[in-house]
């Protein structure tokens, strides 16, 4: 059982998304935005998303939101999104398409009852960072770019952009329950050693820190890059775990994802952070506890994937897609102190400390 304090989430993360066939999915994007085309699947975790092809050279994505979503962050997620695009229209972000009707989303009931909000975004051309071959420049470009955003959202306020998530990492002690259900007894000791790590260093001094609404899923298939410009970011998607939230827990969350496939992984996450830091200065309290948070990242990547993987096998390679390289990376954390993580960590911005 997820903790009750994160019930409200966890009831998106334990409702199934939505499975309506392609030509239903057709027949909403004809009905509530004139738009007649093709749907081809994109993946999701809890709503059902899928491109729309308009046949005159443009497309869409169309999201049918999980039943469980509240309407309220749903309508959070599309006012950061216009809010983004009015104050930074450079940034590469999804715009909103409003129905014929003028509205920004749509209630439609399901063949099973349930009552699901349907909205459309514009379709942003490029190739995932995933699938391209990283390189410093890249890195940095990525970490640039997300201090833009951050800097565009600074401002941004909704009511619901509280809402509970348990892919915060600053309420990762809520997941502490779902150690139990780890059946490797090496992993579950590893698991709880940085969640105490978690509890005792980091949790305390969060209270403190600069909080605003942010991104909170800037990983390598969120952002994309023009195909033969490969450190060309196109475009920055899925909002769909935005909320308010300190500030350090975005840039580690962001950096956490580079510290796979590299032959040093803190390298490639120094180069990642001093290029964001260079556009949006973290404070030294945020300095302190940034690289425990992005050993936090790991950690619920581990535990909540293995706990849906668990419940919906069907989805498990799209569950299960982070969850390698969080183990490797609480693996290697693990036989290293916090201060010689921290100073590998911010090598690009600050000296390494002498013994």
């Amino acid at each position: 059982m997820m903790h009750q304090h994160a019930h409200t989430e966890a009831a998106a993360l334990s409702t199934a998304a939505p499975a309506l066939a392609p030509a239903d999915l057709q027949a909403l994007a004809c009905a509530l935005y004139g738009i007649e085309g093709g749907a081809t699947a994109l993946g999701g975790e809890r709503d059902q998303n899928c491109l729309i092809d308009g046949g005159d050279g443009m497309r869409y994505v169309l999201k049918v939101s999980n039943p469980a979503e509240a309407p309220s962050v749903v309508d959070f997620q599309i006012a950061a999104l216009e809010h983004v695009a009015r104050v930074a229209p450079a940034l590469p972000i999804p715009r909103v398409v409003r129905t014929v009707g003028g509205r920004t989303r749509e209630r439609v009931c399901l063949d099973d009852g349930s009552v699901c909000i349907v909205r459309l975004l514009t379709y942003l051309d490029g190739v995932q960072i995933k699938e391209t071959a990283r390189t410093s420049g890249q890195r940095r470009a990525m970490g640039g770019l997300l201090a833009r955003l951050n800097l565009a959202l600074r401002d941004f306020t909704h009511p619901g952009a509280h809402h509970d998530l348990l892919w915060n990492v600053s309420g990762a002690h809520r997941l502490a329950a779902q150690l139990e259900d780890l059946v490797d007894p090496a992993r579950q000791r590893l698991a709880q050693r940085f969640m105490t790590r978690f509890e005792r260093d980091v949790l305390p001094r969060l209270p403190q820190l600069r909080a605003q609404v942010i991104h909170n899923d800037y990983h390598l298939y969120n952002v994309l890059v023009a195909p033969q410009e490969q450190e060309r970011i196109t475009g920055i998607i899925d909002f769909g775990d935005m909320l308010h939230a300190p500030l350090v827990g975005e840039v580690s969350t962001a950096a956490a994802f580079h510290m796979a496939g590299s032959e040093d992984p803190f390298a490639a996450a120094a180069q990642f952070l001093a290029a964001y830091h260079a556009v949006l200065p973290l404070t030294d309290a945020e300095l302190e506890i940034v690289t425990d948070l992005m050993a936090t990242r790991h950690l619920i990547t581990a535990l909540i994937s293995e706990w849906r993987a668990a419940r919906y096998p069907h989805n498990r390679a799209y569950i299960m897609r982070h969850n390698p390289a969080a183990w490797e990376a609480l693996a290697m954390m693990a036989d290293l102190s916090r201060q010689d993580a921290r100073d590998r960590l911010l090598s690009e911005i600050r000296p390494r400390r002498t013994p």
